[in-house]
């Protein structure tokens, strides 16, 4: 059996301590328990160092000599499990890492889906929750799509779940349209009549006005005349006001 020198075991054993920070050291310091681990697992490889220093300096027969080289392949072998030890920690930690990044990520995905978002509705910022905005689109894309039967259940639907969004005066207009598409001018008078009641200041209300007199007109209501009156003394400035006074003219 080679007979191996002091020096040549403490290289060993520098080697040995040199490779296991290299090799942990992408995923371990970032955890207080693994961090702990390897410090624990070092000082086992430099407890076995000194030792084996202190061997060296006391002992220098040919019976010593072989005695620590069997002391260091034993300490190799501790050397190589230590070493498989510290792969497998590395790499749970770093999968344990990755894992808990994944999850932040998603979580920051999915609260930013639930944030509420900023639009601009008939000339005003308003907060809009984004289930909010994704009901009312579905219902007004059922209107321009000419579906007004499923129209007006899906702005009926919006207006009793978000009776205080800033989408219900406009929902609440477009559900007297969808009937009014669907010559139903009863349900689209009363309709439009909540618009006048719970959203006066909107600008969509002179609008509901209009749609109310025309409503009233194909029931042949003599109240036409007077809901066109009305209309231009409530909102004189808007667009529905020069039409209410063109079909008042007209008669």
């Amino acid at each position: 059996m080679k007979k191996l020198t002091k020096s040549g075991l403490s290289a060993a054993l520098l080697a040995a301590l040199t490779w296991l920070p290299l090799q942990a050291h992408a995923g371990l310091f970032d955890d207080d328990e693994a961090r702990k681990a390897l410090l624990d697992l070092r000082a086992k490889v430099e407890a076995m160092r000194s030792d084996l220093n202190t061997r060296l300096d006391t002992k220098s027969d040919k019976s010593s000599t072989l005695d620590l080289v069997t002391q260091n392949e034993q300490l190799q072998q501790q050397i190589a499990q230590l070493r498989g030890q510290i792969e497998v920690l590395a790499n749970d930690i770093a999968n344990a890492q990755k894992r808990q990044k994944d999850f932040y990520v998603d979580l920051d995905t999915r609260l930013r889906k639930l944030e509420p978002r900023e639009v601009t509705i008939d000339g005003k910022t308003a907060q809009v929750d984004p289930g909010e905005q994704r009901s009312y689109d579905a219902a007004t894309k059922l209107f321009t799509g000419g579906d007004y039967k499923a129209a007006a259940t899906a702005l009926q639907e919006f207006v009793q779940r978000y009776p205080g969004s800033s989408y219900a005066p406009n929902a609440q207009y477009w559900l007297g349209n969808s009937y009014f598409a669907q010559r139903d001018c009863k349900s689209a008078i009363t309709a439009q009549l909540v618009v006048l009641k719970n959203y006066p200041d909107s600008p969509k209300a002179p609008d509901a006005m209009l749609n109310i007199a025309s409503c009233q007109t194909e029931l042949k209501d003599k109240a036409a005349k007077k809901t066109l009156q009305d209309l231009i003394k409530q909102y004189p400035d808007s667009t529905a006001a020069e039409t209410a006074k063109q079909r008042l003219g007209g008669k």
